[in-house]
This record gives structure tokens, sequence and C-alpha cells, in this order.
């Protein structure tokens, strides 16, 4: 079942003339209902389905709420009220669901039978292709700025928290179709609501896509929503529902705030341990884990109306690069990569994922092309973000994925090192991409695309061709302008009552219990028996105080050693509190192989601690599981997959014997020589 089909009745859209026997409607072409539209999918809810009436002038497309009547030709079938929402009785037959907008009216027709269910008969006629219309009422300019997503996260040196004269100014004159919001941007519900509708507000003619990361775990944006553990938390509990459910948890509170597309999930395939920047960003090794994960995550999400990110295509789990600082490359071949690689996002556009996220990754199995680097005059590969090959022969001839483009941030090292700002954009427009994330100089990029479809460097069917996604993306999302009643303070009030619910809340909690993964236990020293006047020790760096807040949280007597940048021996105060502890617990947290290295200060004293310490000592790898790499003769070992509260809380209950673990490793630990230490799958309990 596709993401946008309805859940909970079976509808089937079919297109035919009324019977010649009804009175025809007076129709104008700037009044329709949304559900005519061909290839539009509702989205009914139980017995009811909501109705979207639109009118269309001058290259405005509005969902118009206001003095529209309704009415249904037979209320024994279906009854209508005044905004649209159509209650089934449940009696079969069929009916007119007829909507007024002053001297212009429009109908649908709702077919019910017991074996069938419930068929939507659409109207037919050329009123219908609002695409088309709307595309045949814009400007070149209007075209161009729709395929642009800037960011203002600052402005003056000053975060942007609320909206700014000269940023309305540029969404005006730019006729932006989107952008995107960062941390800086996303403090508290009120003033993300207030900032949201200024945007919108903004936007002259067609809604702006707004946009976020919101993967959950250790990429996270609002500064007040539910954080959940992330993907590879989510690989270790092996549960498509949990996945699927934070989707819908992370959907919500967009939807809430008005943020209606995020840039997630992350379908990388983290098979690399040296990758500096997926990670725990991915659901596993496992493509077909990652595949299915990812769809149920993707489900959750688009159930919500947010629409949804696939990225970094062709892939970046296998990577030792960070494509923000350098220019990464994938060696792999064809045959594996369809077998790792490209398998996750195979699966996700055959299950109608919105959109596809470029990746600022080379891959000369693919495309063998060679560029100047202006940086420094060396030959290089094409990037997939630039490379025709890879985003129309690969990922739309061969794969037939027919959803949005979008590319990775332009400003990023591996393309911004190497190429022009509008040598960038003009070949990612030509290699297939539909929307530019983050253009670099916004000012000067716009007008020299425009220039570029004037002289016929870029095709202005080419820009017709992403435009055309791009609004469909927006019509089948429900994101356009609208003339909605609803007040600012009951959007405040409901996004309130949403972002971080008890329910969801305790989803993210469940997710962190389960994820929880007991790698190594050697001699029982797992679960912890501590004493009331005993006291535990926890020693380590970043995020080590957020694991000793857990214990004293969890009523355990805690001591807490911050060690410094290259410490790699403790003082003798320091040396005090280990020799007195009841037990020790290593906080080890790397980001990179460079953090995780036997040769780093933390990890050298963290060897010396395994291996001398008279008491029991247990090692909780905050972020990355590979931590054991460089420490492996520690007693015990749990791996919890990011850095937020509930992932510690459920470190600490596992540790002390209140939580069952159940984990199971998304990825292999591999030894320093290459060799297995643990195996994907492996996890202990008790």
């Amino acid at each position: 079942m596709k993401f946008g089909l309805a859940l909970s009745l079976i509808i089937a859209i079919t297109m035919c003339f009324a019977p010649s026997s009804v009175v025809e409607a007076k129709r104008s072409s700037s009044f329709l209902l949304l559900e005519n539209v061909p290839g539009f999918l509702p989205s009914p809810s139980g017995d009811s389905i909501r109705f979207t009436p639109l009118t269309i002038e001058d290259g405005a497309l509005v969902k118009t709420y206001q003095e529209v009547s309704w009415r249904s030709s037979n209320r024994k079938v279906a009854t209508v009220d005044n905004k649209g929402t159509v209650t089934l009785t449940g009696k079969p037959g069929r009916t007119f669901i007829h909507a007024t907008h002053g001297s212009s009216s429009d109908r649908i027709a709702i077919h019910v039978t017991p074996k069938k269910g419930v068929t939507l008969i659409q109207e037919k006629g050329p009123q219908y292709d609002v695409i088309e219309t709307l595309l045949d009422q814009m400007t070149l300019e209007e075209k161009i700025g729709q395929m642009m997503m800037p960011d203002f996260r600052t402005w003056n040196g000053q975060n942007v928290v609320e909206m700014l004269p000269e940023i309305e100014q540029m969404v005006k004159e730019y006729h932006l179709g989107g952008v995107i919001l960062f941390r800086e941007n996303v403090v508290e519900t009120e003033q993300i609501i207030h900032l949201v509708n200024d945007y919108q507000d903004a936007a002259e003619k067609l809604g702006l896509l707004i946009t976020i990361d919101q993967e959950g775990g250790i990429v996270t944006r609002l500064q007040n929503g539910t954080d959940l553990p992330g993907n590879m938390a989510l690989g270790a509990t092996r549960s498509e529902g949990l996945a699927s459910q934070a989707g819908t948890v992370i959907g919500r509170e967009l939807q809430s705030l008005g943020i209606n597309m995020n840039l997630a999930p992350v379908l990388d395939v983290n098979n690399n341990p040296d990758n500096p920047v997926i990670g725990v960003r991915s659901f596993s090794e496992n493509p077909e884990l990652v595949g299915q994960l990812g769809v149920a995550y993707t489900k959750g999400l688009q159930s919500t109306g947010v629409a949804a990110t696939a990225k970094h295509f062709p892939g970046h789990g296998d990577t030792d690069v960070d494509s923000h600082l350098g220019l990464p490359e994938v060696p792999h071949d064809r045959a594996r990569l369809d077998e790792v690689e490209l398998a996750p996002f195979r699966q996700a556009m055959a299950e109608g994922i919105d959109a596809i996220m470029t990746a600022h990754v080379t891959f000369p199995a693919i495309d063998d092309t060679k560029v100047i680097s202006e940086k420094d005059g060396s030959l290089i590969s094409l990037p997939a973000t630039l490379s025709e090959k890879v985003l129309t022969d690969l990922m739309r001839d061969d794969l037939g994925f027919e959803g949005v483009i979008i590319t990775d941030a332009m400003n990023m090292n591996a393309i911004s090192d190497h190429f022009g700002p509008t040598d960038a954009v003009i070949r990612s427009i030509n290699a297939g991409a539909d929307i530019i994330l983050m253009p670099v100089g916004l000012q000067t990029v716009f007008p020299a695309v425009v220039e570029a479809v004037e002289n016929g460097e870029i095709s202005e069917e080419r820009v017709n061709e992403a435009v055309k996604r791009i609004l469909t993306l927006k019509l089948n999302r429900g994101i356009l302008k609208t003339d909605s009643s609803t007040s600012i303070d009951e959007q405040i009030a409901e996004a309130e009552r949403v972002i971080g619910s008890d329910d969801h809340r305790q989803i993210e909690q469940q997710i962190a219990e389960q994820s929880i993964t007991v790698i190594k236990n050697e001699q029982d020293t797992l679960p912890l028996s501590v004493e009331e006047d005993d006291y535990v020790v926890v020693v380590g760096s970043t995020y080590s105080e957020n694991l000793a807040a857990a214990f004293e949280d969890a009523s355990v007597q805690t001591e807490h050693i911050l060690l410094s940048s290259n410490q790699s021996s403790l003082t003798a105060e320091q040396q005090d509190l280990v020799e007195g502890a009841s037990a020790i617990i290593i906080a080890s947290h790397s980001a990179n192989i460079a953090g995780r290295s036997p040769s780093h200060p933390h990890m050298q004293l963290y060897v010396s601690l395994s291996e001398s310490a008279d008491q029991p000592v247990v090692a909780v790898a905050i972020r990355n599981p590979y931590d054991i790499m460089a420490y492996p003769s520690v007693p015990a070992y749990i791996a919890q997959y990011g850095f937020r509260d509930a992932s510690f809380r459920a470190s600490v209950r596992t540790i002390v014997g209140d939580l069952t673990p159940s984990g199971q490793l998304p990825v292999t630990i591999p030894t320093i020589e290459g060799d297995v230490m643990f195996e994907y799958g492996h996890g202990l309990s008790w």
C-alpha cells in the first residue's frame, strides 16, 4: 500500500463523466475540489472524508474554506458539514458532494457498495489539470524560485527567530518555493509558529515547503520536541512498529508547528565503522533492515501529512570522509551497489516516498566523469549531486523514481571547495535535481540560473519537469496558501498539547529501553548490585555528566570524574574516588575514528581502568557502538546508540537490573586488525 493511500477505507479513484440525467453543476476553472485533480490521493479517516476546495487565479493556488457552502445530494449515504468533512452513514448508494463558492461550484461523487466499499468518482475536464494551469500562469522567475530552498539561520550575526523585513523581501523577490530551518531558528513553540506563519504569509502565491532535519537521535533541531533515541537504536530493537511510531511522533510534532517537510529518514547503510558523518544516524549495516525500518518510519511520518525525504542517494554509508568537510568516494561496482547501497532506496521508492536527497559523494562505477577542481586544479570525479548519470539515468530511468529530488546542502565543502556556486547549481539542475538546498549566494545564483535558462544552458523543459514535481508534492501534502480562520492562539494551544506529550515520551522511552544492547558481560558483571551506602564513579568526557545524572536520578549515589581533553591518567584525588567506589562506569563517547583510536588518551585510560581495577568495570558506549575496539579487555560493555536522556535512563536501568536487555547489534564490531569481535545480531540478556 502506498504511503498516501487511505489506511482505513478501500478507496478506488476512477475518472468518468457524470450521467447525462444529472444536471451539471456550474463550474469555473478558478474554483474546484482538490480531490478531482487527477492523481491526487485523498486520505479518509474512519468513516469520514475531508474535501479541499481550491481557487486558482494569476498563478496563486489557495485552499479556500471561507464562504464555501456544502451539500450532499443523498443524505442517506453521507452528510457533509460546513468545513467539507463528509461522514458516511454506512448505507449503500451514491451521493454527490457539492461545494459552492460565490457563483462557482464543483462536485464529486461517492459510491458505496457492500463489496467494493467506498469509491470516489472524480469529475473530468481540463480545469482539473491544476499543475499545467499553474505552470502556464507562472513566469520563468517564479518557476526558478520554486526550485530554491535557502536557509536563514542567522542574519547580521544574530539567530533568526522572527521574520525580518529583509528576509520577507527575499521570499517575495525570489518567489521562493521553500526554506529550511535549523536549531537556531526553532527555540520554543509559540516562537516557531509565529515564524512559520510569517514565512507562509510572505509567500505571495504558493505555499512554502518548510523543511527541517528532525531525524531523531543525534540530529534533531527542535529544542523542545521529543528527541527520540535515533535510527541505530531503532535498528537494535528490530521493531518496524517502533520505527513507525517514531516517524509518527516526529511527524505530529512537526505538523503541529506548520513544518511540512522533514529531511529524514537516513537510508544509508552504515557498513563502515570509520564513517564520521553517518554512524548511528543509520539504522544498520544490513540493507534489508535499513529498508524495512526506513519504510516503517516513512509510513509513520507521511501518515501525519508531513513529507518524508530519504537520504543520501545513492548511499553515504561506506565512506570514511565527511562530505561537510571533503569529497568522499564509494568505489564499489554496480552489482555491489544494487545489493547494498541502493536496496533501501529502491524499497522506499516502491512504497511511495515523497522525496530523495542526493549525496555529495562520488560513484566512479556509475559516473567516471572527471572535472577540474576550482580548489587546486586537480582532476576529480563528479559528485552524485551533479551527475546526470546518477540522478537521471539511475534514479529516474533505471529505478523509476517520480518524486522530488532535492540536493544536500550546496554549501558543504564536498561541493563548495571544487565548484563555483553558480556552476554547481546549474550542473545540479541539468543533472536532474528539482530543489536546490542552501545555494551559496542566492542573490547571485538566482539571476544566473534565470539567465542559463534564457540562453539555453538549462532547458525550460527541465525546469518545468522540476516545478511539476514540486507542485505535485505540495498538492499531495496540502502545502498550499489558505484562507483558514484558525487563529495563531489555537495553533499554539494544539502544538503545546502535542509536542513532548506523555504519549510521545512513553514511545521515546520504550524505544530506548528495547534498544539497549549488552555486548559483553564477563563473570556476570551485570547487573550490578549497589548497596545503599555505596557509590559508583562515572569516568568520561563528553556527555558523561548525563550518565552520572541518570544514576543519581535512579537513587544511586554517584561521583563523577570529568576528563580533560588529553587526560590519559587520573589525578591523585580522582584515583581516591575510583578506589572508594563499588563500581566503575566508563562513559565512552566517540564520533569518529580518531576518537576511538587506541592511541587516544581517554581510550588509554579506559584500558588502564579495565585491566587494573579490583571492582566491577562497566563501559557504556554513549554514541557509536565501536568504542570497545580501543579497550577490548573491559569486562562489561553496553551500547545505547545516542546521547538523549531516555537512552541514559535505559542504560542505568539495565546496569542496576531494573531492565532486562533485549537489543541486538545492528552492526558488526570488528577488531582493530579487521577481524570480527562481535557479530551483527549479537546481544546478551539475563
